[in-house]
């Protein structure tokens, strides 16, 4: 049942145990994973919502295929992810958003709910805020970035965040939506009286009526106002609010809705993908990750550092949402901890030989005998291996040589974790550093063939179902001839096709 998929998004979800595949050739085979199992749902504690009908939900899975284009995405995806509500996503909608883009993200997400997944909404209104104080004559004061919140401020805020609140909840409800308006969230002491006036630091998050709320099938929305040990109302900057959620609750994703759409690098480019492990000294070194781009970077370590290894933060515009969480290449900028990628060019420089063969053979049986040569022949050759900590995912690369005129991907072993965690992503692309020129085969029927695609400047099928891709290099090129010849011919016996 469509109802029991929960978690269909880029990278950042619970892992279950999956098959590994492997291949080993003078290029790589990958084959797919079956799907898992799914969560059994979770027992409401309120009055539960309506569920849509299975024609409605077909229909909505239709929708979603044809709007992010890449069938091979959601059919893997809808196999494989699995999410109770509370763990799914807290979403940051700033004021701007809620002005600018409201229909098209209730759109999205009356389809979130649709399918399931019940996001945790925290919004603020900072430019309804600045237009209705201008208004009554207030001139907005900020202090090292924070508004300073006198009590007329205050007074106007609470009315305004309120009224956004209301439009925002019957706007959704409109659609079909379940919803809940959570008041009393938030706990806070004064961030410093003197200096801002009425402005809180969060000290607790109250998650049992948002729990209540997703458990029953209702999209929890929240202002980000918080109440102090006194009753007093204090004002709370919805970035900060949405943060010390994500918290409470460490769900899986945590998405901030902006008017860019994501962050920028010196050239003025979206960046796609921020690995902190691997990038976040790279990029605080660079002169122009400065001001809200780099305070922005270390907000988010800081707040991946106290949620689960699984967790990520995308930084996306609105009408990408559905985009950003239903594929592996998204539309904003993801942000994760990632895992370092290790590299080893001796068969000395693996920590534990048995957890190398153990990840080479997998799950696939039989193996064992032809992966213990596989071992022995890197005794005596060069070879550049990348593999995280836990050995999700293990690539190794054949340089150029006497034997062959360029480098081969001659081994590839992953989880499906693996994969869709985005721990391949980082494999290539270290690989890629290393090697400007390389080739590798894939199974044709291979679900991840879009990928391979993506990641190669050509491609040559033969008759037998497999591909050769490459990039660096053409068709035509004295290197790439011998390999091209070779897969024509069938090429060496390949361990693992097909599995």
């Amino acid at each position: 049942m469509l109802s029991a998929v929960a978690g269909i998004f880029r990278a950042g979800v619970a892992r279950q145990s999956a098959s590994r595949t492997f291949l080993r050739v003078s290029a790589p085979i990958l084959t797919s994973i079956r799907c898992l199992n799914s969560v059994p749902p979770t027992t409401p504690s309120l009055a539960t919502a309506p569920s849509p009908t299975s024609n409605r939900i077909r229909e909505i899975v239709a929708q979603t295929i044809s709007n992010i284009g890449s069938k091979r995405e959601t059919a893997a995806y809808l196999r494989v992810f699995t999410v109770t509500s509370q763990k799914f996503a807290v979403i940051k909608v700033g004021g701007a958003i809620l002005r600018e883009n409201l229909d098209e993200l209730c759109a999205s997400i009356l389809l979130l709910s649709e399918l399931g997944l019940y996001p945790v909404i925290v919004h603020g209104g900072g430019p309804q805020l600045n237009s209705l104080l201008e208004a009554a004559g207030v001139v907005p004061q900020f202090e090292g970035g924070i508004r300073v919140t006198d009590a007329k401020t205050l007074s106007i805020a609470r009315k305004l965040f309120l009224e956004e609140n209301s439009r925002f909840i019957e706007r959704l409800d409109s659609l079909g939506v379940a919803t809940r308006a959570i008041q009393g969230a938030f706990g806070a002491t004064y961030l410093d009286k003197e200096k801002w006036q009425y402005v809180g630091k969060i000290t607790e998050v109250r998650t049992q009526a948002i729990e209540a709320s997703l458990a029953a099938g209702y999209v929890p929305i929240l202002t980000s106002m918080a109440e102090g040990d006194d009753g007093q109302l204090l004002n709370v900057n919805a970035d900060v609010a949405a943060a010390e959620l994500a918290r409470a609750l460490k769900p899986l994703k945590v998405v901030y809705l902006s008017e860019k759409g994501g962050l920028f690098d010196g050239e003025d480019k979206k960046i796609s993908q921020i690995n902190l492990d691997e990038e976040y000294d790279y990029l605080m070194a660079q002169p122009w990750c400065i001001y809200g781009t780099r305070l922005k970077i270390r907000q988010v370590r800081d707040l991946l550092n106290d949620l689960p290894r699984s967790s990520s933060v995308a930084i996306i515009h609105p009408s990408d949402l559905e985009k950003e969480l239903f594929t592996d290449s998204g539309a904003g900028t993801l942000i994760r901890l990632g895992d370092r990628i290790r590299k080893a060019t001796s068969i000395h420089d693996f920590d534990d030989i048995e957890k190398l063969k153990a990840a080479l053979v997998g799950s696939s049986k039989g193996l064992e005998t032809e992966v213990d040569r596989f071992i022995e022949t890197l005794k005596e050759k060069k070879f550049s291996a990348y593999y995280d900590d836990a050995m999700q995912c293990v690539a190794i690369v054949v340089p150029e040589g006497e034997n062959q005129a360029m480098a081969v991907l001659t081994s590839l072993s992953t989880t499906k974790s693996g994969w869709l965690s985005g721990i391949m992503d980082n494999i290539f692309t270290a690989i890629k550093k290393d090697y400007p020129v390389l080739a590798w085969v894939v199974n044709e029927r291979d679900e991840n063939l879009t990928w391979f695609f993506e990641k190669s400047d050509g491609s040559s099928h033969d008759n037998n179902g497999r591909v050769l891709f490459y990039y660096g290099t053409g068709m035509c090129s004295e290197a790439l001839v011998p390999i091209y010849e070779d897969f024509l011919s069938g090429g060496r016996a390949m361990l693992g096709e097909s599995r």
